[in-house]
């Protein structure tokens, strides 16, 4: 018996992947009998199933996770999608996410979109094929059409967004106030003697970065300062668009006294730049960037940030998904959880610090 299955396994172990079939095979039992006894099933004895788990085990054997999906109708895998895992905003969301869910007997998928609209779709796409049972995701920055998202709720799938997310989807979202986020900043921009304030922001179609550039735009009235276009930039909020957008601010005839960036790495390459150029800071222009990424504490200067709550953002997010996945129908509408945010005010921006 020993020396036949010795055979039978070195025959099947230069296959690439093995399947139920070389379980049977190597045993002389039906797939049938092989898949009962790897499920347990009361039908088959327990001498047959400890054989059955033997073999598996020496070949290798990993289960369909997608066969068993579709029969069963549940994958307990969980899509997520973010626009780069390399920021800890980011990675911390996932962390919390998968910690929540992980309790419940899910496990994450995690892909990343680059801020590409295209890779966000393929992404879609994949995790639709995974038969994940629901996906949470912030948007990519290039993202305008929401088809691809259409086509997740078509599936009754849950669709869960955070950071980035559209209104028009009537999903669940998670988040900060962007809005105020900036009447935030502003304020504190203006009690540290700042008279002309320019934004860094991302592109406005998104609308996380257009209700960050509402917010600046009505605080800067609200304050009576003067609002100028050579001081509102758009950009993808990257180091090298930071640096790129602080040298044309620093071009200006009439430069400003106090630069707002709606991102941590643009802050930083703004910060680059200043120092590069010997400016002081924040006596001649004070820095706010936006996320409290962990490098903003270790820079010299520190680089003044709002903190997001990502840990919040990311447990918030799984129990959203948890109260759908114990619902028999997906009926998702228009449904915010706004989180308040907090200004770390450091060395870039106060300028009473003795």
């Amino acid at each position: 018996m020993l020396e036949r299955l010795s055979k039978g396994i070195k025959k099947i172990i230069i296959k690439k992947k093995t399947t139920i079939k070389d379980i049977a095979n190597v045993l002389n039992i039906s797939p049938a009998a092989v898949s009962k006894a790897l499920h347990n099933d009361s039908r088959i004895s327990e001498k047959t199933k400890k054989a059955v788990r033997q073999v598996a085990k020496n070949l290798n054997y990993q289960p369909n996770h997608l066969a068993s999906a579709l029969r069963s109708g549940k994958s307990n895998l969980v899509g997520v999608i973010v626009p780069r895992t390399n920021s800890n905003f980011f990675s911390s969301v996932i962390q919390n996410i998968e910690e929540v869910l992980n309790k419940e007997g899910y496990n994450i998928i995690i892909t990343q979109s680059n801020e590409s609209y295209k890779k966000e779709c393929d992404s879609i796409d994949t995790l639709l094929y995974t038969q994940v049972d629901g996906i949470i995701a912030s948007m990519a920055n290039e993202t305008v059409d929401l088809s691809h998202y259409e086509k997740v709720k078509a599936k009754g799938i849950p669709l869960i967004l955070f950071d980035r997310g559209e209104n028009d989807l009537n999903v669940d979202y998670i988040g900060i106030d962007d809005y105020n986020s900036s009447h935030i900043i502003v304020e504190h921009l203006v009690s540290q003697g700042c008279k002309r304030i320019a934004h860094i922001g991302g592109y406005k179609h998104t609308r996380i970065y257009n209700n960050r550039i509402r917010g600046y735009i009505d605080a800067l009235k609200k304050y009576n300062l003067p609002l100028d276009d050579e001081l509102l930039l758009e950009g993808n909020l990257t180091i090298k668009d930071g640096k790129a957008k602080m040298l044309q601010l620093l071009n200006l005839k009439n430069r400003p006294d106090a630069v707002y960036v709606a991102g941590d790495y643009a802050a930083l390459g703004a910060l680059r730049v200043l120092k590069e150029k010997n400016i002081k800071i924040p006596q001649e222009i004070a820095l706010v960037g936006f996320s409290n990424e962990p490098f903003t504490s270790m820079v010299t200067p520190t680089i003044s940030s709002i903190e997001q709550h990502s840990e919040e953002i990311g447990k918030q997010a799984a129990y959203v998904f948890l109260e759908h996945a114990k619902k028999d129908t997906v009926s998702q509408t228009l449904s915010k959880r706004i989180l308040d945010v907090e200004l770390i005010v450091r060395d870039s921006s106060d300028r009473n610090k003795k």
